[in-house]
Formats: C-alpha cells, structure tokens, sequence
C-alpha cells in the first residue's frame, strides 16, 4: 500500500505514420500481412481467462479475396454466453477494489504494447479481415485505440478527482462507484478503435464486461484480447464471446444483473434493444445504462462563397475513405448551381486517379466493401438509381463481387432533395448531391435540417461568415459533429469527442469525459465531525 497520490501521464495523441515507401513500418506492415495471409488462425473465445475453442468452426475471409481463408473462429452458443456473464461477475469483486493507479497501468502498457510490438500485427490484421488500406487501418486500429486508452485513463483520473464542497465540521465527499452488474459491449466492423473501446472503457472504471464482436471484425477484436492479455487485465474483467445477435441478446437481456450496454450499430437494432431493456425492466438489480452510436446520413453543404477545389476534396474523401463504411461518412451533398461544375471537375478526376483492388497493394486507394450482404443492398442503390428519371450518374456505378466485393465509388445528382439515396443510410461508397439555386441557401438548410432522422456529422464550406453563421444556427440539432470547412469525418479522440443525436444515438461523446460518465454510478458521504448531542433546534426557544 501506498498513501501517495499519483497522476497519469498526460496524454498526447499517437503520431500517425505515413508508411511511405522505403520506410521501415512500410517494411514491417508487409511482412506481417503476408505471415498472416500465410497461417490460418484458430481464434477461441476468451472467458474468464479461458481460451474456449468449439466444435462448430467458421472461416474467416478478406472481403477483397473472399476465396481466401484466414482462418477460423469457434461459435459459441447459449451455455458460452451464461459463462461469460458469470466470470464477468466472479472477477468483479477484485477487479473493483484494485487500486485505480494499477488499472491504470494495465491499459497505458496495452497502448504501449498496441503502439510497439503490436502495431504491425494488428494494422494487417484489419487491412485484411476488414479490407482497410494501411492509411485507414493506422489511424483507426492503432492511433485511435492507442488515444481511447491513454485519454480514458486521464479522464478516469480527472473524475476520481472531482469531490463536492465541505463546511466547517462536515467532510463531503464522492465515491465514483463502477455499475452493481455487468457491462454488455456490442461492436460492429467497421472500426477496430471502437470494437477495443466499448468494453474497456466501462472496464478500467472498475466494471467487467462480456463483450460480442460483429462477425467480420473477430480476427482483428481477437488481436485486441492479445494485447490486453499481455498487458495483464485479469481473467474474467473482459469476456469476448462470439455468439449470433438473439442468442446473445435473450441471455444478457433477461440477466438480473445486466448494468448497462455499450453499442456502435444500426439504429433498428439499437431499437430493438432499447425495446427490450424497457419489456425487461422490472427484472434488474438497477435500472440499465443505454449507450449507443448508431449511424448517419451526413451532409455536406457548400455556399457560393466556398472554394470548389477544397469543396471537391472533402466529398472525395468524405464520401470514400474505407468505402463509405463510416457512420462518418459524407452521403449527401448540396452543391450551389453556380459552382457545382467545377466541383464535379475536380472531383471526378480525382475519382479517375484512386486505384480500386485489395490491401495488399498499397496503391489501392479503393478497397472491397465488408460482405456480400453490403454488396448486395449498396448496389441495389446503385441499380435503382440507373433506372430513376431523376437520378444521373455523374461517376461509378460499376459493382463486381467475382474475387471481392468491390463497387465503384458512385456520385448520383438527383432531381430531387427528398429522392431515396438522399434520404437513407446506405453505408457504402454512394455520394448523392442535389444542385440548388445560389439564392435559395437558406432554405437548402432547412431541407438539410429535416431531409433525414439522423444527426451524427455534417460540414458547412463557405468563406462567408454570415453564411456559416446562418448554417450554425439553422443545422444547430442537424449534427453532433459539425465540421467548418472540413470533411465530416475523422474525429479525433480527445479533440472531437464523437456522437449524435435523433436517430444517430446518445449522443455519450466516445473519446470524452462524458462517455466515461455513463459507467459509473457515485455515492455521496457526509461525515460530521461534530454530531449534535441535542435534538432541539433554536427556533423552539421561549419567545
């Protein structure tokens, strides 16, 4: 034991590296991707420190190579999921009472691990299972996992630290309390960083989580158990679980001690599960903490005062970057009449020089889409919109799943603001822009503000201020990320905490103090130095 008070080191987000050719972590990727295409893994499941493996075996595939096999992974059923939660609640009692400072130290060398000896591994493991360029794959499976630990950790300690006034013979003070229960972690493909995120987050405050991967991120999430394995977090604080969605859900849903869900994923599901929590509400220990991110339809809009080369920049890669798979991503745009020539210039010939293949070859700006069920329902988009007297393809609409799932990246200018495409979550490589008359910008934002229930991202490009002033305030509840002259996606952990409102989620703030908020459940004690030994108070007194 020790009576100091310690401080973390005061975090500073992960240099991001270029992979330039000659250098060595260009070196280094290569050589991991091509040991990892060279050996078929065999991922178990990890619970309560236990790697469980199963007799039903599944292949794991690159979405851009889907007749290669990365290897395999063992479902789980029921039974796994029942053990999950009963290890999560067997660890909880140590894990809690670990001194802060040493949960601490567990997630600061998981970053070192995830920054040093890792970084190779785990970067190829998303380029492949995941179809990320190593550009896309550095920035999410290492520097933002990296800063979701480092900067989770300070604001776990910034929080410790905040204690309620005192008064004379009175100590007031504030027990930040993990959740009495079990944390359920439901991830999705397309971001390493947040599949790491979801259960450790809730995790270093103290609570214990059983965490279920999207089925096409399970090769990368395994390399995160890997980490944290080394890293020494206790056996039974994360339990990771490979178990299809309503096996799962009728398990942890039902549980007397489910605490709370941490979700990134589609609205309907959210739904669903918010549905569910409030049918089962009367059977839990406490009343549930309901986080979730669930998706976007995100808009750029440009005045006529904006420049149109920084205008198509943003929408190239906005729109593009890992396919379109970000809840981030630019999918509607509106372009003033005055303008949209040159920004269809610039933007289409940008789209002639980005390379389309897998990987592997670094030259590929372009990658496959997730799975042929993402195929199928983008290029329906794309298909509809060919035959639509509204729609005119301005670039792409080319699709092909032969060796990967590989669509085009696709720009539709409509006709009309409200046509489908502008209206609905496609979640793929389709840009759909409306072209408006320069002088009705005003009411552009209104259509903007209620075209689409979402409200996660969106980006004002103009270099008029009364302009920017007027979108400020008129798309004020259209986005929790609000961009000025930049692209809608990107954010940056601990310098834009992400999240939206309306049917885009919480709006818990990933990367902040906010979402950490959530995982705790505080207690106030009032200590009185001098307890009175009299019941009688003044004001009976004689008059």
């Amino acid at each position: 034991m020790t009576d100091a008070i310690f401080a973390v080191p005061h975090p500073v987000n992960e240099p991001i590296y270029n992979y330039a050719p000659g250098s060595p972590e260009k070196a280094a990727l290569k050589q991991a991707i091509e040991a990892a295409k060279a050996t078929q893994k065999d991922i178990p499941m990890y619970i309560g420190g236990q790697h469980v493996h199963t007799d039903e075996q599944v292949s794991m595939h690159p979405p851009h190579d889907h007749q290669h096999i990365l290897g395999h992974y063992s479902k789980g059923n029921a039974s796994h999921v029942t053990a999950a939660i009963s290890a999560a609640l067997a660890a909880k009692p140590a894990w809690e009472a670990m001194p802060w400072q040493e949960r601490a130290a567990i997630f600061l060398r998981a970053a070192d691990l995830l920054t040093g000896p890792y970084r190779a591994k785990m970067s190829a493991a998303t380029m492949l299972c995941q179809s990320k360029n190593a550009y896309q794959a550095e920035i999410d499976c290492i520097c933002e996992l990296a800063d979701f630990w480092r900067y989770n950790v300070y604001f776990m300690q910034e929080i410790y630290k905040q204690q309620p006034l005192s008064t004379r013979n009175v100590w007031n003070r504030t027990d930040w309390r993990p959740l009495e229960g079990f944390v359920f972690a439901l991830t999705p493909f397309n971001f390493t960083a947040i599949a790491g995120n979801l259960p450790s987050a809730p995790a270093m405050l103290g609570n214990v989580a059983v965490w279920k991967p999207a089925e096409s991120q399970i090769y990368s999430a395994s390399v995160i158990m890997e980490i944290l394995e080394e890293a020494g977090l206790p056996a039974g604080v994360i339990n990771l679980v490979y178990v299809s969605g309503p096996t799962v859900g009728d398990v942890v849903f039902k549980h007397p001690d489910f605490a709370g869900i941490h979700f990134t994923g589609s609205t309907g599901v959210f739904q669903r599960i918010w549905k569910t929590i409030g049918e089962n509400i009367a059977g839990y220990k406490t009343y549930p903490r309901i986080v979730g991110e669930t998706g976007g339809k995100d808009f750029v809009v440009a005045h006529n005062s904006a420049d149109p080369k920084t205008v198509a920049v943003a929408l190239g890669r906005g729109a593009f970057e890992y396919q379109g798979q970000k809840c981030s991503a630019a999918s509607r745009a509106y372009i003033p009449k005055s303008m949209w020539k040159q920004v269809k210039d610039f933007l289409v010939a940008d789209l002639k020089s980005m390379k389309m293949g897998t990987t592997e070859d670094f030259r590929n700006f372009i990658n496959a889409v997730i799975d042929e069920k993402a195929f199928d329902k983008i290029s329906q988009y794309i298909t509809e919109a060919k035959k639509s007297d509204k729609v005119k393809v301005v670039a792409g609409g080319i699709f092909d799943k032969t060796r990967g799932y590989f669509i085009e990246p696709t720009v539709l200018e409509v006709s009309d603001p409200q046509y489908t495409t502008m209206c609905e979550e496609i979640f793929g490589p389709v840009l759909t822009v409306y072209v408006y008359d320069d002088r009705k910008y005003a009411q552009i934002l209104d259509t903007v503000n209620g075209t689409s229930p979402y409200a996660l991202t969106g980006a004002i490009f103009a270099n008029d201020r009364a302009a920017l002033a007027l979108a400020n305030e008129k798309l004020r509840y259209a986005a929790g990320n609000y961009y000025i002259n930049d692209k809608p996606t990107g954010a940056v952990v601990g310098q834009q905490p992400f999240g939206g409102g309306r049917a885009s989620g919480t709006n818990d703030k990933a990367g902040s103090m906010l979402n950490m908020y959530r995982w705790l459940s505080p207690r106030t004690l009032k200590e009185n130095m001098l307890p009175p030994t009299d019941y009688r108070y003044l004001f009976i007194g004689e008059e």
